[in-house]
């Protein structure tokens, strides 16, 4: 590493060398870059091993971005970025099949299921403070269809409205999420139903004023008969709810404020 002095402002790369600056810093420095190239990672005997690890990253990579889409658009409402965790999941998952099979591993969700029972949205306001009644979910996985039974809502008493925002309303969502496994032919990762692999349905409920009390209810939702049609022991059914918070908009009706609620995985089946 060295500090380049004099009038020089470049950044970036040059050949084999990168110009950058550090924060709290207007000094620019040269670093060389090492390691091996890209050719070598690709085609040299000594990296067999870390090309295995590599291609198998790129189905949990796959697997972490297309079960974040059987949340229903959720994710919105989460407080932190859900596609790496998710992606590590993915490669949890993985760990778990023969260590013999190095690069083709599969990620069989459907044979650990519980590992998105309760995944939260959120980790500094998770769902079960915000919305503070027991609500039940269930799934019938035949007609991939959510259940979930909401009890009494007295806002002011069982919902924390942090921003506190004028709306909320209660949404859920029943989603699909297919295993994975390698490919040989097209040399990737490819979910076992592509039609059934980070699809959903979602479902909202109408915007209540923060100040009512909401009658207990039973909200379901559920995916098409197409879809039901495609269904195997391969596939994964995720039943999430969220609260979403709203305020009014110029013509004054409820619209959704970004970030503001919390969401869950429910039920995993």
């Amino acid at each position: 590493m060295a500090i380049v002095k004099g009038t020089l402002k470049l950044k970036g790369r040059l050949e084999n060398v990168t110009y950058y600056t550090r924060r709290g810093s207007d000094q620019i420095i040269a670093r060389t870059i090492s390691g091996p190239t890209k050719e070598k990672l690709a085609t040299d005997p000594n990296y067999a091993v870390f090309r295995k690890h590599q291609n198998e990253w790129k189905g949990c990579t796959k697997f972490g971005s297309l079960t974040r889409h059987a949340f229903g658009k959720l994710h919105r409402l989460a407080d932190y970025n859900l596609t790496p965790v998710l992606n590590k999941t993915g490669k949890e998952l993985m760990k778990l099949e023969p260590a013999d099979d190095l690069g083709h591993r599969q990620i069989r969700l459907s044979q650990y299921k519980q590992v998105m029972e309760n995944f939260n949205f959120n980790r500094e306001n998770p769902f079960n403070t915000i919305l503070r009644v027991g609500i039940a979910g269930d799934i019938d996985r035949e007609k991939l269809k959510g259940t979930v039974t909401v009890p009494l809502i007295n806002a002011k008493n069982d919902l924390v409205n942090i921003q506190r925002l004028p709306y909320f309303r209660l949404i859920i969502v029943i989603g699909t999420v297919a295993d994975m496994h390698f490919d040989e032919a097209l040399n990737e990762y490819v979910p076992a139903i592509v039609d059934l692999h980070g699809t959903y349905n979602v479902l909202n409920s109408k915007w209540y004023p923060y100040t009512c009390i909401v009658a207990g209810q039973i909200m379901t939702v559920q995916m098409t008969d197409e879809q039901q049609a495609l269904l195997s022991d391969d596939i994964t059914v995720l039943l999430s709810m969220a609260v979403e918070f709203g305020t009014v908009d110029i013509l004054g009706n409820p619209e959704a404020v970004e970030y503001a609620g919390c969401g869950k995985v429910l039920v995993s089946k």
